[in-house]
């Protein structure tokens, strides 16, 4: 069956498609609701076909546009209508909002920056469905040297090796660093757990020459700084 058509023979969603873009060139992107912005994405992946249920079908399956964004491809796909090439267009949108937010704070001062680092934070982690913990390494001037992940876990754990911190900050000459992880649960409540591994990074890293300046835990419902909590 060839579907709906408009007065002009042309599918119906067509004409939808052209609105779309014209409201989003002539209003911006706040004009438009979450579900716009995924079908925007999901028009040269979805070429012959509405795609206004697609979108809508993965808000209701994920919750938020950066929840879909960052959502595994295994999950996406079961999503009906998804393949491959839906997902390839999501992750590629997903890697440039991480390219801007790591653009944004190279070649500054990091502690000047904050809100940047907290944004290139959220943006990278946030949404992951595992937990991963990350360290950000700085030079003298409190400039970026490297952004690194250091270990993958599971949903609720990431083993963290304190001795292979410090050696990479020492391998770096680096003179400080932040440290970052996040909580799949979406709460960013530090845990016991996470305050000891703090301390005891501190304590190895200090005599060293590196200071912590900070731990953050990022999650869906916000994130938590280390150093504003008075944990360090």
């Amino acid at each position: 069956m060839g579907g709906l058509k408009d007065a002009a023979g042309s599918p119906h969603y067509m004409g939808h498609r052209d609105r779309l873009r014209q409201k989003f060139r002539e209003a911006g992107p706040a004009a438009l609701h979450d579900y716009e912005l995924l079908e925007l994405i999901l028009f040269r992946a979805i070429p012959r076909r509405d795609t206004k249920p697609v979108a809508k079908a993965l808000l209701d399956r994920f919750g938020s546009f950066a929840e879909v964004l960052s959502a595994p491809d295994r999950l996406l796909m079961e999503i009906p209508g998804i393949g491959q090439s839906v997902v390839t267009e999501l992750k590629l949108v997903q890697a440039a909002a991480f390219k801007f937010t790591s653009d944004q704070v190279k070649n500054r001062p990091v502690l000047s920056s904050w809100n940047a680092v907290l944004d290139h934070c959220r943006t990278t982690m946030a949404y992951n469905d595992i937990e991963q913990f990350r360290v950000i390494f700085l030079d003298k001037k409190n400039k970026l040297i490297a952004d690194e992940v250091q270990q993958t876990g599971t949903v609720d754990h990431t083993p963290v090796y304190i001795r292979e911190v410090v050696k990479r900050a020492l391998e770096l000459s680096a003179s400080a660093i932040i440290m970052v992880h996040n909580h799949p649960s979406g709460d960013p409540t530090p845990s016991r757990a996470d305050i000891d591994m703090t301390k005891q990074v501190a304590d190895a890293a200090e005599p060293l020459g590196v200071i912590l300046h900070d731990h953050i835990i990022v999650a869906r419902s916000g994130h938590v700084s280390f150093r504003s909590l008075g944990l360090i």
